[in-house]
Formats: structure tokens, C-alpha cells, sequence
């Protein structure tokens, strides 16, 4: 008895997706229905997208029935292809929209990521405006936030999101799954671009270089000059002990972050608001980042509703040495940038001393001194990231090197 599957989500609440039933035939043909909410202005488009995915999933004996919620085309093409793979048809093929203006956009080591807001991977309603909130980066989630049962579902509404969503300048993340599945998870985002894989639960330097070695190979198949950059996550015990390990695992490595929830209940601890039971977790995150020269960055703050303690939050964690912290709600991201930004003093301490090692280096002297202290190479280069961010946040006015 051929199987009938079903894909994606329905019912009146249900906006920006679609739901998708397969029924495959022995033979009769292709007999496809659609209903969509936006017929008047696009019932011809939704059909032809459709028929599009249809075809080239090659199917050619089934009874399709797609009732669309005003889903756009990278997720019709999803729910489809997953519905299909679901029935046992369509073997190898894949159908891959036409890309968007934000694919093959570039990402660069060195730069911002106090902000990662989290976008359940799949959720489609929660990625078409994402970009506009300015997150440092966005990250489409095949991890916790998706169950199990849709977890197919999610890998294919993230990749064709990869390559049709404009997420504008904020970085293009993926935390993939554990295990296995997160490997298989890279076949469909690294060819799309993906910036930074997010790996969960990471207790080992194996783990990570698993990760980047399937990534690479996924990379350079697909001719992309860029490899994804990575971002460890420390989430138990074990993780933590060998995060120095993990940090240092591949030059690929640019952040490495902490997931509390699961370390807490590793440990057998309650998450609390004044952390005691995570601090010296949060403190070998951070040393061990800063030993391997990446960037260490918080866990997430759980209370959308709180702003107040999200502030407390953040300026408690960059007060531990982090710089950034991830976000599960858009309200959350310019309080995140606020707190993460350099105070009025910082910026003033910086910039005397980016001018010293400026008139250091014209002068040829092989050390930097500030009146008569001198200043380490350390110093200087959180200087210079300080004035960056200040110039970036447009907290220096032009000229600002000239001397006061």
C-alpha cells in the first residue's frame, strides 16, 4: 500500500507556510490541487512553483494537495521535497529555488557577534524579518528548537533559506544537530553558504575537527572559496574541561559559546538568576577563548519580558571578558548592543592609547608608552578593537585622532 505523507502546517493561525499531503499512484498521472489564501494576486504563481518542485523531484504518478498559508516560494519548495521524501519518492533529487540577493554574500573572521538572535529552523514566519532587527547574526536552529519528528523538515526550510532569504548584514548561522545527524545536516547548509556552524554539546577537539573536515570537503564540492567558520558550544561538564582543546581545535574556530540549560541539569544544578552555579563554567569559557584567540560568548537571557535584567545580564558577562551574548527574541537585540558597547571612559582610555602606539609606530620605537607607563601589545590591541566598535556604533566623531 503506497504511503501517504504529509509536510509543513495548517489551520487559520497558520501564516507564511504551507501544508502538503502526497499520495504517490501506481499510475494516472500527476494530479496536483492547491488552494492558497492569496489567489487573486498569486494563485498562478503558487501553482507554478509547485509544479516546479513536482518536477523536479520527478513526480509523475501522485495525488498532491498543497493548501498555502501566503508561504513564499524557498518554503512551498521545502514542504513539497520533504512531503515527497517522506512518501519514498523523489530518491536523489532535490528541488533548490532560484537564489536571493543575500546569497554568496561573504563573512569575515574578524568582526561583530555581541548578537545572535535564534530563529527555530522550522518556523519560516519568524525568517523574512529577521534582518531588519540587526542582529549580529541570525541562526537558523535544527537543534532544540525543532522536534525530532520534523527534524527533515527543518534541514530543508533552512537550506532553501540559506539561498532565498535576505538577512541583510547580519551574519548567516546554523546550529546544526548532535552526532551523525548534524553531519548530514552540513550536506544541505554549507553548499548554501552558511557563515558559521554552531556545533551543540561539543565535549572534545575531535568533534569539532569532525565538523570542519565535512565542512571543507562540502565546500570546495561546491566551489565555495570560503569555508563556514565555527562556534563551539560548551554544554556539560566534560565540555568544559576540555575547552581549551575544544577552542583550538581548527583555525575555522572564531567563537566559542555556552549553553546553560544543559549544563546546569549536566551538573544536577538549578539555573539561577545571580549564576553562582554557572560561574566558573562561564569563566572557563572564557579563558579558554581567549587563549585561542577567538571571541568567548554568553548563553542566552530566557525572560523576553525582563529588559532590565537582560541589561544586568550582559553587563555582568562583559564584565566576566565576554562579547556577546545570544538573543531568543528580536526585542532582545538592542539591548544586547547597548550593553556590549564600549562606556564613555573605555572609549577615552582607548583612544589615548591607539594614538600612542599610532605615534610608536611612525616614530619607529619598538615599545609603546602612555606619559610613563608603558603599554603591553595586549592592551593595545583591545584598544584598537574598542575604538573599532566606537567608530562603528558612531560613538568617535570624525577626526577623533586629532589630539585634544
Amino acid at each position: 500500500m503506497a504511503t501517504i505523507t504529509e509536510a509543513g502546517r495548517r489551520g487559520d493561525k497558520v501564516r507564511s507556510d504551507c501544508w502538503v499531503r502526497v499520495e504517490p499512484k501506481a499510475r494516472g498521472g500527476l494530479k496536483l490541487n492547491v488552494t492558497t489564501k492569496v489567489e487573486a494576486m498569486y494563485g498562478d504563481a503558487v501553482r507554478a512553483t509547485c509544479a516546479a518542485a513536482l518536477k523536479a523531484l520527478d513526480v509523475r504518478h501522485a495525488a498532491v494537495t498543497v493548501e498555502d498559508y501566503g508561504a513564499l516560494d524557498f518554503v512551498l519548495g521545502a514542504r513539497i521535497e520533504c512531503a515527497v521524501k517522506r512518501a519514498g519518492l523523489g530518491g536523489d533529487s532535490h528541488y533548490l529555488p532560484q537564489p536571493g540577493p543575500g546569497f554568496g554574500s561573504k563573512t569575515a573572521r574578524e568582526r561583530f557577534r555581541r548578537s545572535r538572535l535564534y530563529l527555530p529552523g522550522n518556523e519560516p514566519k519568524f525568517f523574512l524579518n529577521a534582518g531588519l532587527h540587526e542582529p549580529d547574526g541570525v541562526i537558523l536552529d535544527l537543534e532544540d528548537s525543532v522536534a525530532p519528528q520534523e527534524k527533515d523538515a527543518a534541514r530543508l526550510v533552512v537550506r532553501n533559506a540559506l539561498r532565498c532569504v535576505d538577512f541583510g548584514k547580519s551574519e548567516r548561522m546554523v546550529r546544526i544537530n548532535q552526532g551523525e545527524r548534524g553531519l548530514e545536516d552540513l550536506d544541505a547548509v554549507v553548499p548554501q553558504g552558511a557563515h558559521v556552524i554552531l556545533i551543540p554539546k561539543v565535549e572534545t577537539a575531535e568533534h569539532v575537527r569532525a565538523v570542519d573536515a565535512r565542512a571543507k570537503k562540502l565546500a570546495a564540492a561546491a566551489g565555495l572559496k570560503q569555508v563556514p567558520f565555527l562556534m563551539p558550544i560548551i554544554e556539560s561538564a566534560l565540555g568544559c574541561f576540555e575547552a581549551a582543546y575544544i577552542a583550538s581545535a581548527s583555525p575555522n574556530v572564531v567563537a566559542l559559546t555556552i549553553g546553560l540549560e544543559d549544563y546546569t541539569a549536566d551538573i544536577g544544578a538549578q539555573r539561577t538568576f545571580e549564576g553562582k552555579e554557572s560561574f566558573w563554567a562561564r569563566s572557563v569559557v572564557v579563558n579558554a577563548a581567549r587563549a585561542a584567540g577567538v571571541t568567548p560568548i554568553d548563553t542566552v537571557f530566557s525572560d523576553v519580558s525582563d529588559m532590565e535584567g537582560l541589561r544586568a545580564a550582559c553587563l555582568e558577562a562583559k564584565g566576566l571578558g565576554f562579547e556577546g551574548k545570544g538573543c531568543i527574541h528580536p526585542r532582545q537585540v538592542p539591548v544586547v548592543h547597548e550593553a556590549f558597547a564600549p562606556a564613555a571612559e573605555e572609549i577615552e582610555k582607548a583612544r589615548r592609547i591607539v594614538l600612542a602606539f599610532e605615534k610608536a609606530e611612525r616614530e619607529n620605537l619598538g615599545v609603546v608608552s602612555l606619559g610613563s607607563k608603558m603599554i603591553d601589545p595586549p592592551v593595545v590591541k583591545r584598544a584598537l578593537r574598542t575604538v573599532k566598535m566606537a567608530e562603528a556604533l558612531g560613538l568617535l566623531p570624525r577626526g577623533w585622532r586629532k589630539e585634544k
